[in-house]
């Protein structure tokens, strides 16, 4: 659990009066997240989900909350960020940027199925379809740049064995910008923990923190990374079904297919370098969780022993 910038009920009254969302009745802390501070909001009119950009720049804040709205108008399972009276999708408490989205009602799941995979594979493609109509651009800063970087920070924390094996992967991506495939605007972090289940369907898609222009396609093989893996290895049968559900909303091109296996160590080396980063360099925090490094090392282990195919689907 992370609280970076802890807010009271009397910050958040001041706040709240921007909004036509009525009184502040209960305020919490959420148990989950590394990147952001985010509360449980309940108001007299609703109830709704509070977060503290702690890393963003405000300049980029539009693109993410533009994002979810336009998502949120094309029918996509995304909550829309609430317009304070003057139209304004987030504004400043206690010195960070801050949005107020409406509370999604749906819980993670802890063991996700084949339906479940499926599911969210047909809810990444709606949403991938609909952002190609989304105009604003943004670089992905968790790109190979910022890959080589962490890399060099976390060196010294890090055995010959895994430093070798980040030089060794870094090698193999060099060309991953330079790839021919489709783009727009991709989610980036879609792991178990974003997508709130409501019974047997997709509730809402969470947490746009990471969100960028970036490949279509990776954003996939960061979500499969994650919803298909038994200690490392993918589960075929749900990476199977995760693939099936997206490719009957959004057709996927024989140059994704043919990436497939590099897009998947691509996933896998940002996320282990990322939790490298947050385990070893982290920020201070009130309540601070850093996830396990080592999970995504083994997933990158093993996608660089096996670079697993994608499966083909009738046409």
């Amino acid at each position: 659990m992370s609280v970076y910038t802890t807010v009271s009920t009397e910050d958040l009254d001041a706040w709240l009066t921007r909004y036509a969302v009525g009184t502040l009745a209960d305020l919490q802390p959420i148990a989950s997240g590394i990147e952001n501070t985010n509360y449980f909001v309940t108001t007299t009119k609703g109830r709704y989900v509070l977060t503290l950009y702690e890393r963003l720049p405000a300049d980029e804040l539009p693109f993410y909350l533009n994002l979810m709205a336009h998502l949120a108008r094309c029918g996509c399972e995304v909550p829309a960020p609430e317009p304070d009276r003057t139209g304004a999708l987030f504004s400043i408490i206690n010195g960070k940027p801050a949005s107020l989205v409406a509370r999604v009602e749906g819980v993670p799941l802890d063991d996700p199925d084949v339906a479940n995979c499926r599911a969210v594979g047909a809810a990444l493609g709606r949403l991938h379809v609909a952002s190609q109509t989304y105009r604003a651009r943004l670089a992905n800063r968790r790109g190979p740049a910022w890959w080589r970087q962490a890399a060099r920070a976390v060196r010294p924390f890090l055995t010959p064995e895994q430093n070798a094996l980040i030089e060794a992967e870094l090698a193999f991506q060099q060309g991953f910008g330079k790839l021919k495939l489709p783009k727009g605007a991709i989610h980036a972090d879609l792991f178990v923990d974003n997508v709130l289940f409501n019974a047997d369907r997709v509730a809402g898609i969470i947490d746009f923190g990471f969100a960028a222009t970036d490949f279509l396609a990776y954003d996939i093989a960061i979500a499969v990374n994650d919803w298909c893996e038994v200690e490392g290895a993918l589960d075929t049968d749900r990476a199977a079904a995760f693939l099936a559900g997206y490719n009957a909303v959004r057709r996927l091109s024989d140059e994704e297919r043919g990436n497939w296996p590099g897009l998947l160590r691509a996933a896998a080396l940002r996320f282990w370098l990322s939790r490298l980063y947050d385990l070893y360099l982290p920020r201070s925090g009130e309540l601070t969780h850093a996830h396990d490094p080592g999970r995504f090392e083994r997933i990158l282990r093993e996608r660089v022993a096996t670079m697993p195919r994608m499966p083909e689907f009738p046409c």
